[in-house]
């Protein structure tokens, strides 16, 4: 059992995998890039391709894959296809890791960054991510 939540070790190795695909569509920089992006508002695929200078091949490559992921779901309007964030885990990753790596006003140390001090997800959001995947950060006892 983890210390840290109580949550069964089995558990946390039985949800592994499904982690692990899940984090596999933030590996790459484009895909991540595209995430952030979306992530602030819904945006129009030509907005996106001359925001980022992705080439018209690429991109559409990488929203395929966002999209066949369940991370990013589109609205077409007349000739214009619209994307935003579809899974409400990847809204909670793209805030940690602006957070993380973007915000100038942050400063971090090992403390600051566990769940007793700081709660990353708002509430709205921990609401969407309910019977999702919990991960602990498994400290081993003396």
């Amino acid at each position: 059992m983890s210390a840290a939540t109580g949550i069964p070790l089995e558990t946390l190795a039985s949800k592994a995998p499904e982690a692990a695909e899940f984090m596999r569509h933030f590996s790459n920089a484009n895909r991540l890039m595209l995430l952030c992006f979306i992530a602030q508002q819904e945006t129009a695929v030509t907005d996106i391709q001359e925001a980022l200078g992705i080439k018209q091949p690429a991109l559409s490559q990488q929203l395929a894959e966002l999209r066949q992921a369940g991370l990013v779901k589109t609205r077409r309007e007349s000739r214009q296809i619209f994307y935003s964030i579809a899974d409400g885990r990847a809204e909670a990753v793209m805030k940690m890791l602006f957070r993380l790596f973007c915000d100038p006003e942050a400063k971090f140390t090992d403390q600051s960054l566990s769940a007793e001090k700081t709660d990353p997800l708002t509430e709205s959001t921990q609401t969407s991510l309910a019977g999702a995947a919990h991960f602990a950060r498994i400290v081993p006892t003396a």
